[in-house]
């Protein structure tokens, strides 16, 4: 019999994490439970994670470097500041509706009674999609397309927004999918150039 090898296991822990994140009751997830669904021992957990934390953090890393390479892609192939930012909110939103379980940890849902640096992991990421989106407003302020005094704030608006759709999401046991009505939604938070000027 082969043996697995220790990335894939890894990757097979992470995997059974965010499928059990993705039902709809959220009851709080015990190594115990994680270990039973995959079949092996809570030792067998620990010898890929040394905690659940770590575990958390796996998934952390998964949402990280998703969102942010998918935002890098963005702003290479769009060189309109305005639909960077329209591109930008939409993955966002998509992403969580493609993905209900990492939506929990979005939220911090997930996070609740967990080690807080999981938390402050978090907050550091929604810092860094504001500023993603500011950068997008800025290149929109070097087109005429917004006016640089309203960057911050509608940086501002536009994570607020897309954190109150995946709460919504989440709090509905995954019913309100995040990316209906998006591109109405985000046309009305983002005004098209004609509407500027």
């Amino acid at each position: 019999m082969a043996s697995t090898p220790p990335g894939q296991r890894r990757m097979q822990i992470l995997q059974a994490l965010a499928e059990m994140l993705e039902q709809p009751k959220g009851e709080k997830i015990t190594t115990a439970a994680l270990a039973r669904k995959l079949e092996f021992s809570e030792a067998a957990l620990y010898r890929h994670f040394a905690s659940k934390a770590q575990m958390f953090e796996g998934l952390i890393e998964f949402i990280e470097s998703s969102v942010f390479g998918l935002i890098n892609r963005i702003a290479e192939r769009q060189s309109d500041g305005l639909a960077q930012a329209r591109d930008i909110v939409g993955m966002l939103l998509n992403f969580a509706s493609q993905n209900p379980g990492m939506t929990r940890v979005l939220t911090g849902d997930a996070l609740v009674n967990e080690d807080e640096r999981l938390q402050l992991r978090m907050n550091q990421f929604y810092d860094r999609v504001e500023l993603a989106l500011k950068q997008a407003l800025r290149l929109a302020v070097t087109e005429g397309q917004v006016h640089e005094a309203d960057v911050q704030a509608r940086a501002g608006m536009l994570v607020s927004f897309v954190i109150g759709r995946w709460h919504r999401y989440a709090k509905s046991g995954f019913k309100n999918n995040p990316a209906q009505d998006a591109p109405l939604q985000i046309a009305l938070l983002l005004p098209y150039v004609e509407d500027e000027r």
